[in-house]
């Protein structure tokens, strides 16, 4: 299966009140959005990866293509309607869809991912993390669903058939993970404290 990831980098981040763009926030010394790429890179499972940038995020669109990525302008509504923009636009086929303010994903979850998306023969998928893990962190959350009696927590990861993006209603695969660093999307300061909080043991 070839397996196009979509980094979506395109987002306002108005809540982490900063001035720099927010896939560009360093965690560990390093650029968030670096982070997710350097996942997607070191991923068996991904054939291409593209950046799907707005006109809120001219540099994060600079940092990309000097690292000689694909960047496509898209409207800036949001993760879904942009990412929807960019699959019909491109013609894409399977996709994973990540935002850029996931920098504790690896390569390994990744390619995890894909493997599930495989197996489980339906056109969609969403990655999802218990609320307790969010609350455990203290992590900002924007979504929660109640799903087989579980609050579930969308983490900013899906897989769709992209061949299928104007069906009305796809059947979805949830995959709920038990993973702090699945969990750790950033858009808020204490969310990065966070994100550095984890990473120090890794740094020793």
């Amino acid at each position: 299966m070839s397996v196009t990831a979509l980094v979506m980098a395109g987002g306002k981040g108005m809540r982490m009140k900063s001035e720099k763009e927010k896939p560009l926030l360093k965690v560990g010394g390093r650029p968030m959005i670096e982070h997710v790429l350097n996942a997607l890179r070191g991923a068996k499972k991904v054939e291409k990866i593209i950046v799907a940038v707005s006109e809120h995020t001219p540099k994060t669109a600079k940092f990309a293509r000097k690292r000689s990525l694909k960047v496509l302008q898209t409207p800036g509504k949001g993760f879904c309607l942009d990412a929807g923009y960019a699959i019909r636009k491109l013609k894409l086929g399977t996709v994973l869809t990540i935002c850029a303010d996931l920098p504790l994903i690896t390569s390994e979850f990744v390619d995890k991912v894909i493997t599930h998306y495989e197996q489980c023969n339906k056109p969609a998928l969403t990655v999802m993390v218990p609320l307790e893990i969010y609350n455990k962190l203290g992590l900002s959350t924007d979504y929660v669903f109640k799903i087989e009696g579980k609050s579930l927590v969308p983490a900013g990861i899906n897989v769709i058939d992209g061949k299928r993006i104007e069906e009305n209603e796809l059947k979805e695969e949830i995959l709920s993970v038990d993973d702090e660093r699945v969990a750790v999307n950033i858009n808020t300061l204490e969310d990065l404290r966070v994100a550095e909080l984890i990473l120090q043991p890794k740094s020793r």
